[in-house]
């Protein structure tokens, strides 16, 4: 078993570090308090090929692996977390395009998601429908043979009324996952309405809000793969977008570990900097180790998927529930260690405290991980 990174995996690695520490990480703050969502930035990013990082060179993707995704999101969430956390999302709806779409949709859609002349959202969740997917009830018809009529109505959408286009999880059939669709609507679509913006405790640097559908005529060769592919499709774009949101949790917490290793090594109480306490060593050892420890599961996670492990799926709900616990739980101690400034908006700490919070929801609660994972152990 090989821990090392290969070269071109550091080279991956530096550039999106390198990208995160210029362009996002002296705008981060003024993004979160300002509610800014940066798309000239997310543009810079495009030209590196962060758009569409698993998607196919063929349309323009950049032909990575998912071990390569993590390793970009993780370098990106040092620099800002909700920026990065946007981006995976966006990379989801190309991947689902590009794996599953027709080459009308890949030739139409991912050229210009790959480029981000086109934002996009992911709407699966609905008010009565969050962690009970397959119970959603925004419902697609046919009309005629040409076009679907949707109507309903999506919660917590990232990107909201900023996306271009939207990849919607509706029913098309039975109830249940079996009679679920994925469908492209596009921004100018007749019908297609947002809520207000989500006033939020963190990820401030991307817009949410719901999205509505009130008769919106679709054509119905936006449909992505075959009806009653959705739920499936949409399981299987979770399994990445779970490791992808650990990896950001690690971004987040690796920077509140370097930023509170700087500040315990300069500021003294009682004559002492604070990092010659042995309780403050012991702090940051756990810290230290925790997050190699998620680190490793994310990247274990990532390698399952680009593998077609059978056991992906367990693999990738295990990365998520640890590691966003336990990243949480290292930038909660990294405001301890600070003290009061840490608790002020002029240091960094609670900002990414706020934004790693939603991530023990989004992409499957971790209540939802630990059912997934005991089904998955105990054969269920």
């Amino acid at each position: 078993m090989e821990f090392n990174l290969s070269e071109d995996y550091k080279n991956i690695q530096e550039m999106a570090a390198s990208f995160s520490e210029t362009e996002l990480m002296p705008f981060a703050s003024e993004w979160d308090q300002k509610e800014i969502f940066p798309t000239d930035v997310l543009k810079k990013s495009a030209d590196l090929g962060l758009a569409g990082i698993y998607v196919s060179e063929k349309f323009g993707g950049s032909g990575l692996d998912r071990l390569s995704a993590a390793l970009v999101f993780e370098q990106l969430s040092r620099g800002c977390v909700s920026t990065a956390a946007y981006l995976s999302i966006h990379n989801m709806v190309a991947w689902m395009i590009d794996s599953e779409g027709s080459n009308e949709l890949k030739e139409k859609f991912i050229p210009q998601l790959c480029s981000m002349n086109l934002f996009s959202s992911y709407c699966l969740t609905e008010s009565s429908s969050g962690s009970d997917a397959s119970a959603l009830k925004t419902t697609a018809k046919r009309k005629s043979n040409s076009h679907y009529v949707l109507n309903g109505s999506k919660s917590f959408i990232s990107g909201g009324p900023t996306s271009d286009v939207y990849a919607v999880m509706c029913r098309t059939g039975e109830d249940g996952p079996k009679g679920i669709s994925c469908i492209l609507i596009e921004k100018d679509t007749p019908g297609l309405s947002f809520g207000k913006n989500e006033k939020k405790l963190g990820w401030n640097s991307q817009h949410t809000s719901t999205v509505n559908f009130d008769n919106c005529e679709v054509p119905i060769e936006n449909l992505v793969g075959n009806e009653g592919d959705g739920f499936k499709l949409a399981m299987k774009g979770l399994d990445g977008g779970r490791v992808n949101i650990a990896a950001c949790s690690i971004g987040g917490a690796t920077f509140a570990l370097e930023n509170t290793i700087q500040y315990t090594s300069e500021r003294k109480q009682f004559g002492k900097k604070i990092n010659e306490f042995q309780v403050s060593q012991f702090k940051l050892a756990d810290m230290s180790t925790d997050l190699e420890a998620s680190r490793l599961m994310v990247y274990k996670a990532a390698t399952s998927i680009d593998n077609k492990d059978s056991d992906a799926t367990k693999y990738c709900a295990m990365a998520k529930r640890f590691a966003t616990d336990a990243c949480f739980d290292i930038c909660n101690q990294a405001l301890q260690l600070h003290g009061g400034y840490g608790y002020l908006k002029d240091f960094p700490l609670e900002r990414v405290l706020r934004d790693l919070r939603v991530h023990q929801i989004l992409e499957g609660t971790n209540e939802i991980m630990r059912l997934i994972i005991s089904r998955k152990i105990l054969d269920f």
